[in-house]
C-alpha cells in the first residue's frame, strides 16, 4: 500500500481525520452509510475482523514496522498517512492512542428482526447520550453474555471514535441497531424491564426475572432516567438494591450490574 508522508495539514484527503465532525462522517460521500474512526491497533485489528471495510490508516511513522504493522498488512491496498507524533497529534487535535487511527466505510444497519434472531437478552439503551457510557455499556454486554444492543434516536451512535475507543472494540463483537422504541421488542416475545425506581419496582434479583426466557433490559440516561411513558409500558420495573442512601448508579455501572444479574442461565 501507499505511505505518504504528511507535508501539508490543510490535505482534502486528511479530512476524515481532522477537520471533519462526527456528523460530517456519518454522512460522507465517501461511502454510501458514511465512515467512522477506529483508533489502537487492537481495535482496528477487532473492526477489520468484523469485516469492515478499511479506507485509509494514519500512522506515527515508528509504528509502521512496530506496533501498527500487523493491521497495515491486513488493510490491503489503501493509503498509508504518516508522519511524526507531533505533526499526527497537530493534524488531529489529539494523542493519538498506539500511532495509529485507521477510517473505515459503515456497513448498512441491520433490522431489529436480524438483531434479534435467537436472542434471549438484549439491552435497550434510551436516550444515553454520553460516549463513554456508551462505549462501557457495549463492553460490558460482549462480556457479560448479552445477546444484542438497540439504541433509540435519541441516543449516542456506538461508532463515535470515543465510543468505539472505550468498547475496546466490543461495538463490533456484539450484533446492534436502532430501534424507534423499547415496546417494539414485544412483537419479537421479549419481556420488557425498566431499570427505573418506583414504588412497585422489583429487586433484580427476583425470581421471576431470571425465570423469562426472553427479556430485554432498558436503561435510561443519568439525571433524568427514563421517561415515564417508557416505564408505564415496561412489563417490570427493575431496581438494583443499594446500601447508605445511595439512590443510583452511573448507567454503565448499572448495566453492567442488570447484565450480570439477568443473564441467561
Amino acid at each position: 500500500m501507499p505511505v505518504i508522508e504528511i507535508t501539508s495539514l490543510d490535505n482534502p484527503s486528511l479530512s476524515m481525520f481532522a477537520s471533519m465532525t462526527e456528523a460530517q462522517l456519518r454522512a460522507s460521500v465517501d461511502a454510501d452509510n458514511g465512515i467512522f474512526i477506529a483508533e489502537s491497533p487492537k481495535v482496528i485489528s477487532t473492526a477489520l475482523s468484523a469485516g469492515h471495510k478499511p479506507v485509509a490508516l494514519l500512522c506515527e511513522r515508528k509504528h509502521i514496522d512496530g506496533d501498527a504493522k500487523h493491521v497495515i498488512s491486513l488493510c490491503g491496498d489503501i493509503p498509508v498517512y504518516t508522519g511524526e507524533r507531533a505533526v499526527l497529534s497537530a493534524l488531529t487535535g489529539y494523542t493519538l492512542t498506539r500511532g495509529v487511527l485507521c477510517a473505515f466505510e459503515r456497513k448498512v444497519p441491520r433490522s431489529v428482526d436480524e438483531v434479534c434472531k435467537d436472542a434471549s437478552r438484549v439491552v435497550v439503551i434510551d436516550g444515553v447520550c454520553d460516549t463513554t457510557n456508551i462505549g462501557a455499556i457495549f463492553r460490558s454486554a460482549a462480556a457479560l453474555g448479552i445477546d444484542a444492543v438497540l439504541l433509540t434516536p435519541s441516543s449516542c451512535d456506538p461508532l463515535n471514535r470515543r465510543s468505539i475507543r472505550v468498547s475496546m472494540g466490543s461495538v463490533f463483537l456484539v450484533p446492534w441497531t436502532w430501534i424507534d422504541e423499547p415496546q417494539q421488542l414485544t412483537a419479537f416475545g421479549f419481556k420488557t424491564a425498566a431499570m427505573a425506581l418506583r414504588d412497585n419496582s422489583v429487586s433484580i434479583d427476583d425470581a421471576q426475572l431470571g425465570a423469562e426466557p426472553k427479556l430485554a433490559i432498558i436503561m435510561g440516561t443519568e439525571g433524568d432516567g427514563l421517561a415515564d411513558n417508557v416505564i408505564d409500558r415496561s412489563d417490570y420495573v427493575v431496581r438494583i438494591p443499594m446500601s447508605h442512601n445511595v439512590d443510583s448508579l452511573n448507567v454503565a455501572a448499572a448495566a453492567a450490574v442488570a447484565f450480570w444479574q439477568l443473564r441467561a442461565r
